[in-house]
């Protein structure tokens, strides 16, 4: 499966001086990068591929590094859950690009 994620903390005690959650947030894709599993962070997402459980446990402990301090976190969650399919982080990106090319 590929989860697609975005968590931001709220009420945070100490935020970041122009109200940014760069900080909080670099916690949590520290979090998904230290999983070993594949993954990738844009402007808005992160996205992380692997097992069932063992993504939604990344996310879990993403969620609560970022949460460190604050008062709330809010999570946007995206799942493609495809059973037998690995890979599909870039191999999805590939297909599309391979019709950009076609056309």
């Amino acid at each position: 499966m590929i989860v697609a994620f975005s968590v931001s903390p709220a009420g945070a005690a100490d935020g970041e001086a122009d109200g940014g959650v760069s900080e909080a947030v670099a916690r949590a894709v520290r979090v998904v990068r230290e999983s070993g599993l594949p993954n990738r962070t844009s402007s808005m997402f992160t996205e992380i591929e692997g097992e069932w459980d063992e993504v939604m446990a990344v996310v879990k402990r993403a969620v609560d590094a970022a949460g460190e301090g604050a008062a709330r976190v809010g999570l946007v969650l995206k799942a493609d859950i495809r059973p037998g399919y690995t890979g599909q982080l870039d191999a999805k990106v590939e297909r599309v690009e391979h019709h950009l090319r076609a056309e």
